[in-house]
């Protein structure tokens, strides 16, 4: 057998059906979509029209709830920081706060709050004030000889 000789298995590949090309197609004049009337048109899809059965989406019981009140937090990693400060656009020896971390661009907005996570490594001595982190990041940065520092810790 050589590559030239490969086919598909008969009546493994259909032709599409043309639709639209004349009376003699089967398909002519109307396409198969009936006259007039929305569905009839070029560019619509009734999303989750199901003929006029129950809509899945609307079958499935309702689950969950958004907490209106909730926060979000503006993520970032210890190994995100190190980098920064290894391209000089963070300071090491001062204190990294949330404004230094927007005014480096590590940080687009602080939304409520700036969040550090442990990811990557930290090699730098440095003192981080933020609204939270967590164990493992703290952890980390108390490693290398530096404090983390909380707005949660400093409530307490």
């Amino acid at each position: 057998m050589k590559l030239n000789e490969l086919r598909d298995n008969e009546g493994a590949v259909k032709s599409k059906k043309r639709i639209g090309r004349g009376p003699g197609s089967g398909k002519g004049k109307m396409g198969g979509r009936g006259i007039k009337g929305q569905k009839s048109r070029s560019g619509v899809a009734i999303a989750g029209y199901e003929g006029g059965q129950m809509p899945l989406y609307q079958r499935l019981p309702k689950r969950g709830f958004n907490k209106p009140n909730r926060k979000s937090f503006a993520v970032i990693n210890l190994g995100l920081i190190e980098k920064f400060i290894g391209e000089g656009k963070l300071d090491a020896k001062a204190e990294i706060t949330e404004d230094a971390l927007v005014a480096s661009g590590l940080v687009r907005r602080k939304l409520d709050g700036v969040r550090v996570l442990a990811k990557g490594e930290i090699t730098s001595k440095v003192t981080i004030s933020v609204t939270g982190a967590s164990k493992a990041a703290i952890e980390a940065v108390e490693k290398v000889g530096g404090t983390l520092t909380t707005a949660a810790a400093a409530a307490e």
